[in-house]
């Protein structure tokens, strides 16, 4: 029997692996946007904060949840293992996400944007279950080569300055500098989403899941994670950003890149990966 993990160790375990550091970055990065909107710090926008952080713990809780996740053997992965462990509680803690996440669309009057929000949440839904037809069956939408990452990034753009744009009425079109924001956003979240495929490298390679570090090799994964990041970099510094905004988040997100392999332990992916993107809005909140 394995000894009992001190708590401050367990403590953290529950904080990163139910996704609750991730939806806090999620939140973060929706504050920040707010910050430059007038207005943002509304009753609105905060309500904006709250659904971001809902829909963000639902959707990865949901995934760690999924039946046949745990028909999967866990390997060395302490992460893996301690989903294993609180499946249900972290089942209970996507139900929770969903009814919260409900209220505040019917609470912030939320419904007249559904034509907008229902592909982001087939989108965020198909990303683990069977929703799209792909060569003679049903696939989860990371099965389909190479577009794992690129819809991590759109979506994760989409919500986090779309929604705040939505709750404030402010459309995306005619709001150039929302709209650069969005892009710098996709292309930094997809970047370091090829990070997480690193992480997942042996397993991915075993069930020919043809992710960027399967198919392009480990440098190659890397190379072009650096290139999203750069492109990034310019849109950030392109639209007028403040320097150190952009630079100095996106700087960890390159060393993240640079020393990133399957074999570090699962607190480098889950709180400095992770981590990287509760920085960003950390440094644009602050500036």
């Amino acid at each position: 029997m394995l000894p009992r993990r001190a708590l401050p160790l367990r403590l953290l375990d529950a904080l990163l692996y139910s996704s609750a550091w991730l939806a806090a970055a999620a939140a973060a990065q929706t504050a920040a946007v707010l910050r430059g909107l007038p207005g943002g710090f509304g009753a609105a926008g905060w309500q904006a904060v709250a659904l971001v952080f809902a829909v963000t713990l639902l959707t990865y809780n949901l995934d760690a949840a999924l039946p046949f996740k745990h028909r999967q053997p866990v390997g060395t992965s302490g992460r893996k293992a301690w989903q294993h462990r609180h499946r249900w509680g972290l089942a209970a803690l996507a139900g929770a996400a969903a009814l919260g996440g409900a209220w505040l669309l019917l609470a912030g009057g939320w419904l007249h944007y559904l034509p907008l929000l229902l592909p982001l949440a087939a989108l965020a839904l198909g990303y683990s279950l069977p929703l799209l037809p792909w060569r003679g069956r049903w696939r989860a939408v990371r099965e389909v080569p190479l577009l794992k990452v690129f819809l991590i990034g759109g979506v994760w753009a989409a919500v986090t300055v779309g929604l705040p744009a939505l709750a404030l009425h402010r459309p995306l079109a005619p709001l150039a500098p929302l709209a650069a924001l969005l892009a710098q956003r996709f292309f930094l979240v997809s970047a370091l989403a090829i990070v997480f495929d690193i992480r997942d490298f042996s397993r991915d390679r075993l069930t020919n899941l043809r992710t960027m570090p399967v198919v392009l090799g480990l440098g190659g994964a890397k190379a072009v994670a650096l290139a999203l990041l750069a492109i990034s970099v310019a849109i950030g510094l392109g639209r007028g950003a403040p320097p150190l905004v952009v630079l100095l988040p996106s700087a960890l997100a390159a060393w993240i890149i640079a020393v990133a392999r399957d074999t570090r332990s699962d607190y480098f992916f889950a709180l400095v990966a992770d981590g990287a993107l509760l920085m960003q809005a950390a440094v644009a909140l602050a500036w």
